[in-house]
């Protein structure tokens, strides 16, 4: 072991190349370690190195530790920091580092793996995990040792409050992934042969979200994971095309053609179908061989919206189906519609945008306040795009008056409630704070919530598929893993509300 702590350029490959197997070099000098990161590195393949620069793997840095030292001292009242509590600190940095690495921490340092190994043995700076892990231990400790003058009570509370001294109160995703972690379901992941997927499915497994159907090739999956260094224990692996799955396409193809004999596809075409993972994933959801699925897609995704149209359908009472997402802001959350399935709307697709909306929020234990957006307000422009609009909200008020709704109106009228009830003191909305918005297409809607993701104004979640009539779930092919592991909580509840309402134990 070398531990530095002086100058740049002290230590040489030949120093480095004459310790013992699998030797720890910290060099830790500043600005300049006591030898280059490449020439260490190129000296002894077996090397685990650290250095204080934040460019390199293993950065050895204070503020790993002190900032959490001290918050969990003076939370508890100590009267001083001891050993045990250094101590505390140490074994929690520790053990944070042989956990799964969070997705939010792959973001923000641009990699798709972090793992425990020689290039990763401490917890990321970036880390939002430290304050809560490490200060609640030193706390602990405090209290452990007899130095804590205000005892914690509920560690689990304090763990929660750290977290909003941070910004990270997402109290709203807590609870639909303690809500899904109470029920997990069966879900299908239709591309596991790509990265994102296949780390979101391990992931929602390993925190007890799901059960994982992963749907390839058996052999390509297990060296995807092994590439990725990915458990897949106790996970399904479904290959389609396989012989062994040759009865249950079979019934799936026979299903799907009595279904839809009259609509042109023959038992033939229906065999064909079920070959594509898609068309066999979803047939294991219609059948009850699993609850939810999830499908990746590319630009459009338009086949794979046919394809859930012709297995799973459109519930009754609807004639169209949709996607919704959620922004959890500061000013707290916001329910978006329509964000991928439907293009240009006329009166009758908002309509039935908005019912399903309504529906949907109710669902996730929120009052549904919706205001329908569009460039204009309340018929000051009778132009195509502002009057179907202003024609949805007339049936709305007409044959759904249970629907807290009104518009059409800008968005800015939409979100102040004060200025909204000035301008137009009519609005059936008066005094209330909306928390659903309808947009008037695809592109106003889609627009507006990648604009806020990118701007980091909220977390969103989404896109979850309104209409159907079974948990059919679709994110584009390129989804980070958090927002795939978000959408997995979302199917998992999808589904217990399909149990719920029918009566399906499956």
């Amino acid at each position: 072991v070398f531990l530095g702590l002086s100058v740049k350029d002290v230590v040489t490959r030949e120093m480095v190349q004459a310790m013992a197997p699998r030797p720890i070099v910290f060099a830790l000098a500043n600005p300049d370690p006591e030898i280059a990161y490449d020439e260490a590195i190129a000296s002894r393949p077996d090397l685990i190195f650290a250095t204080g620069r934040s460019d390199y793997p293993n950065q050895i840095n204070n503020v790993l530790g002190f900032p959490y030292i001290f918050r969990g001292a003076i939370d508890s009242g100590a009267t001083e920091i001891n050993e045990a509590m250094e101590l505390a600190a140490v074994h929690a940095i520790a053990d944070l580092a042989k956990r799964t690495v969070p997705p939010i921490v792959n973001a923000a340092y641009k990699m798709n793996n972090i793992k425990f190994g020689p290039q990763y043995i401490l917890p990321k700076a970036l880390d939002p995990r430290l304050i809560t892990v490490v200060s609640s231990a030193v706390a602990k400790a405090a209290m452990d040792s007899g130095v804590a003058t205000r005892p914690i009570k509920d560690l689990d509370a304090y763990r929660l409050e750290l977290r909003k001294l941070m910004g990270y109160d997402d109290k709203l995703l807590r609870r639909f992934t303690e809500e899904a972690k109470r029920q997990p379901k069966r879900v299908v992941f239709a591309q596991a042969n790509t990265d994102n997927m296949l780390q979101a499915a391990v992931y929602a497994f390993q925190h007890g979200t799901c059960y994982p159907i992963l749907l390839g090739n058996e052999e390509m999956i297990a060296k995807r994971a092994k590439k990725l260094d990915l458990d897949l224990k106790g996970i399904t692996i479904v290959n389609p095309r396989h012989d062994r799955e040759a009865a249950r396409r079979k019934k799936f193809a026979g299903l799907l053609a009595g279904k839809h004999q009259r609509d042109g596809i023959n038992l033939m075409e229906a065999s064909e179908k079920m070959y594509d993972r898609n068309y066999f994933g979803m047939m294991m959801v219609e059948t009850g061989d699993a609850d939810a699925f999830i499908t990746g897609t590319y630009a459009g995704g338009g086949n794979t919206v046919k394809i859930a149209k012709e297995v799973i359908g459109i519930k009754p009472g609807y004639d169209h189906f949709a996607t919704m997402h959620i922004l959890n802001t500061k000013r707290g959350a916001f329910f978006i519609a329509d964000t991928s399935i439907n293009h240009n709307n006329d009166t009758a697709e908002l309509v039935d945008i908005a019912r399903l909306t309504h529906e949907a929020v109710k669902n996730y234990a929120h009052y549904p306040v919706m205001a329908m957006v569009s460039y204009s307000n309340f018929g000051s422009n009778p132009e195509h795009g502002p009057i179907e609009i202003h024609e949805a909200v007339n049936v709305l008020h007409e044959q759904y008056p249970h629907i807290t709704v009104d518009g059409e109106m800008q968005i800015q009228y939409a979100l102040n409630k004060q200025l909204r009830d000035k301008t137009f003191p009519f609005n059936t909305l008066k005094g209330k704070d909306v928390n659903t918005l309808v947009f008037p297409n695809l592109s106003a809607a889609n627009t507006v919530f990648q604009m806020l993701l990118e701007m980091g104004a909220a977390e969103v979640i989404g896109p979850i598929q309104i209409g159907l009539n079974k948990p059919i779930h679709f994110t584009s092919i390129h989804t980070p893993v958090r927002d795939i592991v978000n959408l997995v909580t979302m199917a998992v509840i999808d589904a217990a509300v399909y149990e719920r309402v029918n009566g399906d134990k499956r």
